[in-house]
């Protein structure tokens, strides 16, 4: 079995290769438009603050982007290579407060990075709704008897359960 690709951090230093590293990890068959999906990208120029970060023009719906539209890493005032930095750091089970320290930042800034990057660099696809007839097994739940079977067989009997039948036909 191969191994996974496994990226050199030192190597990631300098934003030119930040963001070289966003775009092939991003799009690897190649820039796509974030709003159409078209792959008839052409390139616009780059940012005015961080010259290594290409803006893009789409042919098919005439948006704009760039390399980090659409992604956590958006909008921020931190530089691409310190979010990229905070990934290892993740990755080693560090505290936040221990990665601020690493990282020379506030751990206000660090809570709020690593709750981005948990969440994801991309969004995600949409949560799935259920239409139509829907069918789930039966689930019991007893809470409270850990290791005490007997209190678990006395609060069956007692009538408290009876009604189950009851609101399961009522649920249908």
């Amino acid at each position: 079995m191969a191994a996974p690709d496994l990226v050199n951090l030192s190597g990631l230093m300098d934003d030119a290769k930040c963001f070289a590293f966003v775009r092939q990890h991003r799009w690897p068959e190649g820039v796509c438009c974030t709003g159409c999906g078209s792959s008839a990208v052409i390139r616009d120029g780059c940012d005015d603050t961080q010259q290594h970060r290409q803006r893009y023009r789409c042919k098919a719906c005439a948006s704009r982007f760039d390399d980090l539209t659409g992604t956590v890493l958006a909008g921020h005032h931190q530089p691409l290579r310190v979010w990229v930095l905070c990934l290892p750091f993740m990755g080693l089970n560090l505290s936040n407060r221990q990665i601020a320290g690493e990282l020379g930042l506030a751990v206000s800034d660090v809570q709020a990075m690593t709750e981005q990057l948990r969440r994801g660099p991309a969004p995600r696809t949409p949560a799935v709704e259920l239409t139509g007839e829907v069918e789930i097994d039966e689930v019991y739940v007893v809470a409270g008897h850990k290791g005490q079977p007997a209190a678990v067989a006395k609060r069956a009997g007692s009538g408290a359960g009876a009604g189950w039948q009851a609101r399961r036909d009522a649920a249908r």
